[in-house]
């Protein structure tokens, strides 16, 4: 289950790096925009780091989407955990 949800966090990390790059934007103005380090925005790209959901709040809001868009796949997580549930029960 914890490579799934991995999987899961990677793709969504991507298209925030795909989100941010599309709209010209580096990692250092993203951090300023945001007010925190770009080494810690960098972070939060590979996955490494989670967003308070504060932080989440202004990331999305950059963008445009909801918080839960970027960071965490809620009909994607709970049907990949579905199908982990029923293939343990075997």
């Amino acid at each position: 289950m914890i490579y799934t949800v991995r999987k899961e966090v990677n793709r969504l990390r991507i298209e925030l790096v795909q989100a941010r790059k599309s709209r010209k934007i580096t990692q250092i103005e993203m951090a300023n925009l945001l007010g925190i380090s770009r080494s810690f925005y960098s972070l939060i790209e590979n996955g490494t780091r989670n967003p308070d959901y504060g932080l989440a709040k202004k990331i999305a809001a950059l963008f445009k989407v909801s918080p839960e868009s970027i960071f965490f796949d809620l009909d994607g997580f709970e049907l990949k955990q579905k199908k982990n549930i029923q293939s343990d029960e075997s």
